[in-house]
């Protein structure tokens, strides 16, 4: 989780939200990535996905069997949804988001019976550092 909180805090340095997220296999780290949809101009470049990317990427494959997701904030229903396409066996969050988030709060995305495949969900992973940068980024900003 430290590499998503340093991920994060890199994307709240360029201006976007932060969030950071690594997507983990047997202990290695196969890619990580902070938000850069202002960056980009791109609304689906959430951490989870550029991750996610990233892995598939390395690994040749869009199926990311065996494979670990950490994030620092409860993923949202695109996120939620390219998890499950993707296959992640387990997912670490840090924070949960009662307003965007699809795991534990919302559309509850892995409950659905028309969900294919639903990793493990672990919660609560350096919640409070999680939830500081998220809050300290959005205060500064009002």
């Amino acid at each position: 989780m430290s590499i998503a909180l340093q991920e994060a805090q890199n994307a709240a340095l360029r201006g976007e939200v932060p969030v950071g997220a690594v997507v983990v296999r047997d202990g290695v780290v196969l890619a990580s990535a902070g938000n850069r949809t202002r960056e980009l101009h791109d609304p689906s470049a959430h951490a989870e996905i550029l991750a996610l990317r990233g892995a598939g990427a390395k690994t040749g494959s869009e199926r990311l069997i065996g494979c670990d997701l950490w994030v620092t904030l409860e993923p949202c229903p695109m996120c939620a949804a390219a998890i499950s396409f993707a296959r992640i066996r387990r997912l670490y969050f840090g924070t949960d988001d009662p307003k965007g988030g699809a795991v534990v709060n919302g559309a509850r995305l892995y409950d659905l019976p028309t969900c294919h495949h639903a990793p493990e969900v672990y919660g609560g992973f350096a919640e409070i550092e999680a939830r500081d940068l998220l809050r300290d980024f959005f205060r500064s900003r009002r």
